[in-house]
């Protein structure tokens, strides 16, 4: 996996942290600044944390699989990038009520929500022998720096359906499942 790629990655998992800080620039008038800064830091901290933790998961348990991992981290995409996908299509359901308090404990659980992707993501960046610790930062400071800007510009992206960006993210994560099964193959060709 070559650094395109996890940037790629990155991008793809940093929309869902766009999205709630986006969410929040709708709500919170005042502290702007400061709560932009927050939810960056609770969003990109978990999204550099949970590839870590997912890419050592992995190292535990790959002498196990190593037969077949390509083939686990093309469906793992794939699955991913399909559900992230169906949900931009739901509709009608009723988006939870947010708090207009960012505590520690509100900042911790939108970083783990935001974060969860990433952990699966991080196992399938140790299949792809890919570097964890520059991965993990890429990763974490993209988050920071989309969910920043999510926050700060809603006004500006209010008019753009937040669809089509999950839907441009969940291709991107299945085009990357496709690109390391393709590569795969052709490397054992």
């Amino acid at each position: 996996m070559n650094l395109f790629d996890i940037f790629l990655l990155a991008l793809a998992l940093s929309v869902d942290a766009f999205v709630v800080s986006f969410s929040y620039g709708l709500i919170i008038k005042k502290g702007k600044g400061k709560a932009a800064l927050k939810l960056g830091t609770a969003t990109g901290l978990g999204q550099f944390i949970m590839p870590v933790l997912g890419w050592y998961g992995a190292r535990s348990i790959y002498q196990h699989i190593e037969a077949i991992d390509h083939w686990i981290a093309f469906f793992v995409f794939l699955v991913l990038g399909i559900k992230i996908i169906a949900e931009a299509f739901k509709e009608g359901e009723s988006a939870p009520k947010l708090s207009k308090l960012l505590s520690l404990k509100v900042l911790f659980f939108i970083g783990l929500a935001t974060s969860i992707d990433a952990f699966v993501s991080g196992s399938m960046l140790y299949f792809m022998k890919a570097p964890v610790w520059s991965s993990a930062l890429i990763i974490g400071l993209i988050t920071f720096i989309n969910a920043t800007i999510g926050f700060n510009f809603c006004r500006m992206f209010k008019k753009v359906p937040i669809k089509y960006m999950e839907i441009i993210s969940g291709l991107i994560l299945i085009l990357l499942g496709c690109k390391v099964l393709i590569e795969h193959l052709s490397a054992a060709a």
